[in-house]
């Protein structure tokens, strides 16, 4: 992917024989211009994975690859987070993550210490290293408040719920995607969501 100036998010093969493919544009932290001008992020359109699709189709041809269908698409709203530059991209963002063993005793009786999964707002964090010094790592931070139900109301007097931090690094993580909320206010235009068939049964986003 790398040559045609993608990024390979995730390969999914299906029991039925399709082969399912997310690219993405390469990302680059923005400028302080670029925030300043207020530049929307560049998300892939039909187009690059047309581009993509016609590409693979050869390259599939050539290694004997079977598959009956071939997806090709952009990153949906819960896209998986696979390493630092991920983790930058969207530090804001609420993510779902799952640990690889249970938190333990560092639970400190906040939360279960059997838990794996969470759920909350992506910080930067500073660790400290055996030898005292910071080290970069990655934190959430939730709330166990219930959510208020469409159109009720919230008073103002009632003390917020406490906030919970878990600190982590990738090695720790068995999983991590962006949470697949729906917001009509206006997440980030990154993805083209839905399908479309094109002659030869291969599918791309609308």
């Amino acid at each position: 992917m790398a040559g045609l100036g993608y990024d390979l998010v995730e390969i999914e093969r299906s029991a039925g024989g399709t082969l399912r493919v997310t690219i993405d544009l390469p990302w680059t932290a923005p400028t302080s211009e670029d925030l300043a001008a207020g530049v929307p992020e560049p998300f892939v359109t039909v187009e690059d994975c047309e581009k993509v699709t016609r590409q693979l189709q050869f390259a599939l041809e050539v290694d004997g690859v079977d598959y009956k269908r071939l997806e090709v698409s952009s990153p949906g709203i819960d896209r998986p987070l696979r390493n630092e530059q991920d983790f930058a991209r969207f530090v804001g963002a609420v993510i779902d993550i799952t640990l690889k063993a249970p938190m333990g005793a560092a639970a400190a009786g906040q939360v279960s210490a059997n838990r794996k999964k969470f759920r909350g707002t992506l910080e930067r964090a500073e660790q400290q290293g055996e030898e005292g010094g910071g080290a970069r790592g990655w934190q959430i931070v939730w709330s166990d408040a219930p959510e208020p139900k469409p159109g009720q109301k919230v008073s103002k007097k009632r003390a917020p719920a406490p906030l919970h931090a878990l600190g982590f690094v990738l090695d720790e993580l068995r999983d991590a995607r962006l949470a697949p909320i729906v917001d009509f206010k206006g997440r980030k235009a990154k993805t083209q969501p839905g399908f479309s068939d094109i002659d030869d049964g291969t599918q791309v986003p609308d």
